[in-house]
């Protein structure tokens, strides 16, 4: 099966922004799909109410790393709330749309951010179901 994907894509595949770990972490959130193997973790530093730094490591194809990295890009610099509202849709048109059978990887880029932010949450002490509640299955 050919798939023909934007030269955004193929950019943030050969070139991905903020991959590596962040030691210390105030949010770590995994997220895998079984049907396809792709597994993505994302770590974020928060400074008050903004995501400082956000780094990310994915196994996974290369649509599964270029929505990791076009993810971690959206939501870097921005506030918590800013990052909240990240929808794949979102992640999809920033990197000029994706094959229909690699829609799920932009999937799992926003549930891989909105997991980190509900584990920041639960470190805080705040209940994070808001936030789980926030990814559309």
């Amino acid at each position: 099966m050919a798939f023909t994907y934007s030269e955004k894509v193929m950019d943030h595949f050969a070139n991905p922004r903020n991959v590596g770990e962040i030691e210390n972490a105030d949010g770590i959130g995994e997220v895998g799909n079984s049907k396809c193997g792709d597994i993505m973790k994302m770590y974020l530093k928060i400074d008050g109410d903004t995501i400082s730094d956000v780094k990310f490591k994915t196994f996974g194809c290369g649509a599964a790393i270029a929505t990791s990295s076009m993810a971690t890009e959206m939501i870097k610099g921005k506030t918590i709330d800013d990052a909240l509202k990240l929808t794949n849709k979102a992640v999809m048109e920033a990197l000029d749309g994706l094959p229909p059978v690699k829609v799920h990887c932009s999937v799992l880029a926003e549930e891989a951010v909105k997991s980190a932010l509900s584990d920041y949450y639960e470190r805080q002490g705040i209940d994070p179901e808001p936030i789980v509640g926030k990814i559309d299955k």
